[in-house]
C-alpha cells in the first residue's frame, strides 16, 4: 500500500543501518564494480529520503531496496549506453567541429535528459520525434520512413513535445 509523503530520516537511517552492507554486496555482484555498487547503494537511500510515494510498512525491506536499486542500475546502464553512442558520434565528427569539454558535458547532459523525458513513450513516437528534431526530417520524410501517415506523425510529435514541455514545467513547482 502506498502513502503520500517522504520517509522520515529515522526510518531511512534504520533501513540503512540494517541493510546497506547487504545492498552494496548485492549490487557489487550485479555490477562487478565495488565503486559503482557503493554509488548506487548510496543513491538508493538518497532516493528514499526524497521519495513522495513510499510503502506504509516495510514487511520486505530488502525487496523494496532491490527494486529501487534495480531502477537506478537500469538508469546507470542506459546512461552508459547513451554516453558510448555520444562519444562514438563525437569521434566521427569532422575535425573542424571541436567542442570544449564544457560544451561536450552540456550536450551529454541534454541527451540524457531528453532520453529520460522520452522514456515511457512508445518506440515509434520516440523515433518520429528524434527523426524530426535531431535528424531534421520533414513530416513527410518521417511518415515515409516509419510507414505512417503525416497526421499520425504530427500527433506523435505533439505527444513527445507535450511530454517534454510539461516535464519542464514540473521542475518549476
Amino acid at each position: 500500500m502506498q502513502t503520500s509523503g517522504a520517509l522520515l530520516p529515522s526510518t531511512v537511517e534504520l533501513l540503512y543501518s540494517h541493510h546497506h552492507s547487504w545492498l552494496k554486496g548485492w549490487l557489487h555482484r550485479r555490477l562487478g564494480s565495488a565503486e559503482q555498487a557503493a554509488d548506487i547503494a548510496h543513491d538508493t537511500f538518497v532516493r528514499l529520503l526524497g521519495s513522495e510515494r513510499v510503502p506504509a510498512s516495510f514487511d520486505e525491506p530488502r525487496a523494496y531496496l532491490t527494486t529501487v536499486a534495480q531502477n537506478l542500475v537500469s538508469n546507470h546502464w542506459r546512461r552508459e549506453k547513451l554516453e558510448r553512442a555520444y562519444l562514438e558520434a563525437l569521434a566521427q565528427a569532422p575535425r573542424e567541429v571541436e567542442w570544449s569539454p564544457e560544451t561536450r558535458a552540456m550536450l551529454l547532459e541534454t541527451l540524457i535528459e531528453l532520453d529520460r523525458l522520452l522514456d515511457g513513450l512508445p518506440t515509434i513516437v520516440r523515433q518520429a520525434f528524434l527523426r524530426s528534431q535531431l535528424d531534421g526530417q520533414t513530416h513527410a520524410q518521417v511518415a515515409e520512413a516509419l510507414g505512417i501517415s503525416i497526421p499520425t506523425v504530427k500527433r506523435y510529435l505533439a505527444k513527445a513535445l507535450q511530454r517534454c514541455y510539461f516535464a519542464d514545467l514540473s521542475f518549476l513547482g
